[in-house]
């Protein structure tokens, strides 16, 4: 059934008895009974063999395992949840520090809220929860099974059903169509209503909080500046080794065919190297085209106006530039701001079949605007090609957005909005 997300959602919709739910109802239910059976077990289990060593200290020590014992089966009924909430519950702890032996994980982990929650879901699991569904879920999982079998039942012997006496094949069957799709139906929708109830339990005590919510995005937020710092970072590493070694070993490669060429008389020799000499000399500006694409050192050195002049400057078409930034933003918000404009205009001499082209940027209560506009063909859109898809991803880690605009005929805009600060 698409677009029902959760057991509440395939209730309310008339395919609800012909879809996979109603099993997926009777699974939840009947796996519960021996997920509480294990959880109480457990949990009285541990009570009493503390509560038997307290006299030597390891007893009370054990209690603190408590909540690691909750932490499990919250992980395991998290996972039971996705049989009623399609999504499932989304994890309420904290990511792991790195670098932290078993012991410091565990006792992190302990002391988290998330846990001592699970531990009390755990105990209402074992005590309430199970014998909830073994109540209705295993009473109607039974009468279900004894009704589909009653056709062979009442052949081998006589089957009594209430003032009815089953004791051949066909009124067997005869029972079975008169009873079974009501009953079905009827205690389909009851157990749905009762495991909507123990999922819609399972989410709010082993949920994440508001809070939690928060913290975990700022933990994706922080971990993904940190994947864009470790790019430009490798990306200042490989426009260092191809400037420093690379570039150089090749200027010396044109200076020697230069001074070889000078020497040589004219003949085929000759001939060879001053080939040689103009293809080294091809090679090199192709070089210093790439060093530049990888990690521009007017950026570095001069800041993002700088950096996108030297861009437009380049252009086959006319580019107007009107770039006011008050101050110099933080490395990767300028790396991001100039490769967006560097693809977006590259975009334009290629695609576009523009005849001009204006690239603003301003700063608009703390956050960085950069539109690029021409007046080509329009038609452009994002997830046409890789390099803006790829900015998009970028920007999305620094909290920033890509749009554009761009109808049939056009004219194309892109816009760029991220915050002037990273964090």
């Amino acid at each position: 059934m698409e677009g029902v997300g959760t057991v509440w959602g395939a209730l309310a919709s008339p395919r609800y008895l012909v879809s996979a739910w109603p099993w997926r109802v009777y699974a939840y239910l009947l796996s519960s009974i021996p997920m509480g059976g294990l959880a109480i077990t457990v949990l009285v289990g541990l009570a009493a063999l503390s509560a038997l060593l307290s006299p030597i200290l390891i007893g009370i020590l054990m209690l603190t395992a408590f909540p690691l014992i909750g932490a499990a089966i919250g992980w395991v009924e998290r996972r039971r949840a996705g049989l009623m909430l399609i999504e499932g519950i989304p994890s309420p702890h904290a990511a792991l520090p790195i670098g932290l032996s078993v012991r410091k994980r565990l006792a992190f982990r302990r002391r988290e809220q998330a846990s001592m929650r699970a531990l009390g879901y755990s105990f209402v699991l074992g005590t309430f929860i199970w014998p909830v569904s073994a109540l209705f879920g295993g009473l109607s999982a039974t009468v279900l099974g004894i009704t589909l079998a009653t056709p062979f039942l009442a052949t081998n012997d006589d089957v009594a059903m209430w003032n009815w006496k089953l004791d051949t094949f066909g009124e067997g069957l005869l029972f079975l169509v008169l009873f079974g799709p009501p009953f079905y139906a009827v205690s389909s929708y009851l157990l749905g209503v009762i495991a909507g109830a123990e999922a819609s339990l399972a989410k709010a005590m082993l949920g994440p909080r508001q809070e939690e919510l928060q913290r975990n995005l700022a933990e994706v937020r922080r971990s993904r500046l940190d994947l864009v710092d470790a790019f430009e970072t490798e990306r200042a590493r490989i426009e260092r080794h191809l400037h420093d070694g690379v570039q150089q070993r090749l200027v010396g490669l044109t200076m020697t065919l230069g001074l070889a060429e000078l020497d040589l008389p004219e003949g085929e020799g000759r001939r060879l190297v001053v080939k040689a000499h103009a293809e080294a000399e091809a090679a090199l500006a192709d070089l210093r085209a790439a060093v530049r694409g990888i990690h521009p050192r007017v950026l570095v050195d001069h800041g993002l106006e700088a950096a996108a002049r030297e861009v437009a400057d380049r252009m086959p078409l006319p580019v107007t530039l009107n770039m006011t930034l008050p101050y110099r933003l933080p490395a990767p918000i300028e790396a991001a701001a100039y490769f967006v404009i560097s693809e977006a205009l590259g975009n334009v001499a290629k695609h576009a079949q523009a005849t001009k082209c204006e690239v603003s940027g301003w700063v608009d209560r703390d956050r960085l605007v950069v539109t690029v506009q021409d007046d080509g063909a329009g038609g452009a859109r994002l997830g046409a090609g890789t390099g803006l898809t790829g900015l998009v991803t970028r920007l999305d880690a620094l909290g920033g957005t890509l749009d554009v605009d761009s109808p049939s005929g056009g004219p194309t805009r892109l816009r760029m909005e991220c915050p002037c600060r990273l964090g």
